[in-house]
């Protein structure tokens, strides 16, 4: 077998791993946070954690099903103003871009595959979850509302 053979078919493999509907490939960490909603009401999310700078950048790209209640949490070093865009991504979102106490600063829908438009935090945030588009709206979850981190990043 020549290098580009073996090249095709590592890179194949990848991309199995990287788009296989529901599955992280073992990339990611998942964990369990809750969000209090308008209502008061604790909802529970399973999100796989981004934490390192590689995750950040692939986040769900190339997937094409995210199962109901299941996101990503992106997690930063700091605080800052952040953006997001939805390169490679089939899979239409919301995110909540949150502060550093685990307040939620601003959601927004993503439109999938569109990378003419990029999603502003508007202020710093240190952390970003995304999930199936309309699952905020769904569970009275606004701006405001508080996400419970503990388990998730050791708060």
């Amino acid at each position: 077998m020549n290098t580009a053979t073996v090249s095709k078919a590592l890179l194949s493999l990848l991309l199995l791993l990287f788009t296989a509907p529901g599955v992280n490939g073992g990339l990611y960490r998942v964990c369990s946070l809750k969000i209090v909603n308008s209502s008061g009401t604790s909802v529970s999310a399973e999100v796989e954690i981004a934490d390192s700078w590689q995750q950040r950048q692939h986040g769900l790209m190339f997937r094409r099903v995210l199962d109901k209640n299941r996101g990503m949490l992106f997690i930063f070093p700091d605080s800052r103003r952040r953006s997001f865009w939805m390169k490679n991504t089939h899979v239409p979102l919301s995110i909540a871009y949150i502060d550093e106490k685990g307040a939620i600063l601003r959601i927004l829908d993503m439109k999938p595959l569109d990378i003419s438009i990029t999603y502003d935090s508007g202020q710093p945030a240190r952390y970003a979850l995304e999930m199936n588009r309309g699952w905020f709206r769904k569970n009275k979850i606004r701006k405001g509302c508080r996400v419970l981190l503990n388990g998730c990043i050791g708060q």
